[in-house]
């Protein structure tokens, strides 16, 4: 349902800003929402690929999705499949282009509630805080770079 797309520059370099997203274990100090991160390695790539079940509250509801989290140095992206939980279906993708100022970083997010009852709830909430989300990790990238 919902396809969201979001775009900031940053005066940071493409690797911190990846590095920063990368960082999944830090989510519960500065993401919105974000309770716990639960982060599995890949044995065949441990360094590239990860699961990772996300714990989320939204007011008295807590819900956890697991996802296939992958990072690609070489291309500057980051890749996230929802895999099971909350979402029907989520795929999210950061991209880190270097511009003169620093960085661009696009976010895109594509998403739908599994449950009916909450979706009606929970897709434009969570839509609604996407935006919110992005500018927590642009003020988590000011606290760490300066």
């Amino acid at each position: 349902m919902p396809k969201l797309n979001f775009s900031r520059t940053v005066p940071y370099k493409p690797e911190q800003m990846l590095d920063l997203v990368s960082d999944m274990a830090s989510y519960p100090h500065f993401v919105p929402n974000c309770s716990a991160m639960d982060i599995k390695p890949s044995e065949k790539a441990p360094d590239r690929v990860c699961d990772v079940c996300m714990h989320m509250d939204f007011g008295p509801i807590s819900q956890s999705y697991t996802s296939r989290v992958t990072i690609d140095r070489e291309n500057m992206t980051i890749s996230v499949k929802a895999l099971d939980g909350l979402f029907s279906y989520m795929k999210t993708q950061w991209i880190f282009n270097e511009i003169e100022q620093g960085t661009r970083v696009l976010f895109k997010i594509d998403f739908e509630i599994a449950n009916p009852l909450l979706r009606a709830v929970l897709n434009p909430a969570f839509a609604a805080r996407q935006g919110e989300i992005i500018d927590a990790f642009m003020l988590e990238a000011k606290r760490r770079y300066g």
